[in-house]
């Protein structure tokens, strides 16, 4: 029987009770034995380590930020304002290259998306924690709060009747037939952000646990090398295409 991390066995024992009682009450329900659903919990133990590993990312970037910004220092910047000052100028360049003017308003989400999906991507690296981007359920919640967030700041920009004609197509008299057409095409971009990061990462993580399994020191430590930079990759390109989806939805259409 697999044995859960201590956070999240802290975490259960704390808040359990209350998250199982949240729970109950938007629609989920107590697993039942034999008759297994998608909506189901653990009573006894709502918290699972995958998302102790989410929070626990959620809250050391918390930490992380909190300290950057209540250790500011112009003429002697240490390490870690360094690093988010690097941070900073590396996403900026990407929004400034892909988002174009106006980029500044994006930033702080597409940072967040890329610090958040390369911490989860690293947690593989250490032993004993999984990576909480092989379970598809994160993947997925990232993509559907980035699908979320653009769609939103395309109406802000654009308004609901401007918005609207990017799924018109081009050519008026076939706009009946590109509508839903787009709208399938717009709906699939949830699936293909949350299928590559989950697939990539959830083989990567396969290899390593065969690798460790079979030989003891050098294989894995190539593996974990490859790790790191799917790793890394998988992250910048999540990175990208919020970026490149947020352009499309905020960019006016030319006539």
């Amino acid at each position: 029987m697999h044995e859960s991390l201590q956070f999240t066995d802290f975490l259960n024992h704390l808040f359990g009770a209350a998250l199982a009682g949240l729970l109950e009450k938007i629609g989920f329900h107590a697993s039942v034995a034999g008759h297994p659903s998608p909506l189901d919990f653990n009573p006894a133990a709502p918290f699972t380590d995958t998302f102790a590993l989410e929070l626990g990312v959620a809250l050391f970037l918390l930490t992380f930020f909190l300290f950057v910004r209540f250790t500011l220092n112009v003429e002697k910047p240490g390490p870690v304002q360094a690093t988010a000052e690097m941070l900073h100028e590396f996403v900026g360049g990407q929004a400034e290259q892909i988002i174009g003017h106006g980029y500044e308003r994006y930033q702080s989400f597409v940072t967040a998306v890329l610090i958040f999906v390369l911490s989860c991507n690293l947690l593989g690296l250490f032993p004993g924690l999984g990576t909480p981007t092989a379970n598809p359920k994160v993947p997925l919640g990232i993509a559907l709060l980035t699908f979320i967030y653009y769609n939103f700041h395309g109406l802000r920009e654009q308004g609901p009747i401007g918005y609207l004609k990017h799924f018109l197509g081009p050519i008026w008299w076939i706009s009946w037939l590109m509508f839903p057409i787009e709208i399938v095409s717009h709906l699939a971009r949830i699936m293909s952000l949350t299928i590559r990061l989950y697939a990539n990462m959830f083989a990567s993580d396969l290899l390593a646990l065969v690798a460790f399994s079979m030989v003891p020191v050098i294989l894995p430590v190539g593996l974990l090398a490859l790790h790191f930079g799917v790793a890394l990759i998988q992250a910048y390109v999540f990175m990208v295409l919020a970026m490149i989806y947020m352009t499309i939805a905020v960019t006016h259409e030319q006539h």
